[in-house]
């Protein structure tokens, strides 16, 4: 949760953000680069610890209930996504795009795994495979952008596409949903390592036999450019922006590649640090415990903060809106280097912490029904 935020700090104040793509080679330096990088674990993460959430809740309801609880929940999010959260993004009151990206996806794969969830484990298994390791024989198929099976075919697979509903209003597609329906399922899969009869010795060693095994999948075949992303890297002219090519791997849509240099160490992680406690540790776990509140709130504490810059750094009503853009009160130019980026990252962290603290305890006092929901 307070690497993401990193991310969208980024995004928000950094001179450079809304010019060049901080991975692309050509532009970027190594400590942009890891700055955007190591947030790639982020949305990894969050979709497979809700599909292993999942797992853990349904151990206490029936299918049905479990099924039924995780539709509503994904027709939820999808609701969310293209009002609130399009909102705090774009602070566009007229709603002129609707962007699509990870809660959007979060939605759309808890719908399917509520139908799933009634199926054998095995299956489970069996279908988060074949998604995640057969979807990138699909990169090749063209996309047309245009028309319902182009939007459904967008949906899925295709990053980074837009549909105009009518004159004023469109549809921007972030996050294609297709291999984020995979790794929620696998993460629903992986619940079984934590049943309460697990013991911590065999749930950690088989986390880091898997971890490992994704990690060294990833070295083996990134190196040979065999499969499973749909650009190969190439040697740079130095060794470091050589290692930069090899890491960058495809996030829109996250290809296998992706997906096993992310969970592989999010694994190793779980199997390092569970049962660990400490003063940091309960600092990081009160975000996580509230990790929608403070998904929201972290969203629209930065884009204000963004106005309150935008203003003091000279700019007028005449520049809130950027052609181009769906940020407003976001011109190209405005912002400043990496140290302000992280500067306003950990200050947005800190105002969050007891805004999250207080949500944290009211949740564990309270049983109404809206809380599970928030």
């Amino acid at each position: 949760m307070i690497i993401m935020a990193l991310d969208h700090v980024r995004d928000f104040f950094h001179d450079d953000a809304m010019v060049h793509d901080p991975l692309d080679l050509d532009t970027t330096t190594p400590a942009l680069f890891f700055t955007r990088w190591i947030t790639n674990f982020c949305a990894p993460a969050f979709v497979f610890l809700s599909g292993l959430s999942a797992y853990l809740s349904g151990l206490r309801k029936s299918v049905n209930n479990l099924s039924a609880s995780l539709i509503k929940r994904g027709l939820w999010l999808i609701f969310i996504e293209i009002t609130v959260v399009t909102f705090g993004w774009t602070f566009n009151p007229y709603f002129e795009t609707m962007v699509l990206q990870v809660i959007w996806a979060i939605g759309i794969s808890m719908i399917v795994l509520g139908a799933a969830c009634r199926l054998p484990q095995k299956w489970i298994w069996i279908i988060a495979i074949i998604i995640l390791a057969g979807h990138n024989l699909l990169d090749n198929i063209p996309a047309t952008h245009q028309g319902f099976s182009g939007f459904i075919w967008d949906m899925f697979h295709h990053a980074f596409s837009k549909y105009t509903l009518n004159a004023s209003h469109n549809i921007f597609i972030v996050y294609p949903v297709l291999p984020w329906i995979g790794i929620m399922l696998l993460g629903y899969a992986f619940g079984q390592i934590f049943r309460p009869e697990i013991g911590i010795r065999k749930r950690k060693q088989t986390l880091w036999m898997i971890g490992s095994g994704m990690i060294i999948f990833f070295v083996l075949f990134r190196f040979f450019n065999l499969y499973g992303n749909p650009t190969p890297w190439h040697s740079q002219n130095n060794p470091v922006y050589s290692f930069l090519s090899f890491l960058d791997v495809c996030k829109y849509p996250p290809s296998l590649l992706f997906t096993c240099i992310t969970l592989g160490p999010a694994l190793l992680f779980l199997g390092t640090f569970e049962n660990k406690h400490s003063f940091i540790t309960r600092f990081f776990c009160i975000f996580g415990r509230v990790p929608f509140f403070y998904y929201i709130l972290h969203i629209y504490t930065i884009h204000i903060l963004t106005v309150l810059l935008f203003y003091s750094s000279g700019y007028n009503s005449m520049d809130i809106v950027t052609p181009g853009s769906f940020f407003l009160f976001r011109p190209a130019n405005l912002g400043y280097g990496l140290w302000f980026v992280y500067t306003m990252w950990a200050f947005v962290i800190m105002i969050l912490y007891l805004p999250c603290k207080w949500y944290d305890e009211y949740k564990s006092k309270h049983q109404h029904w809206w809380l599970s929901y928030l």
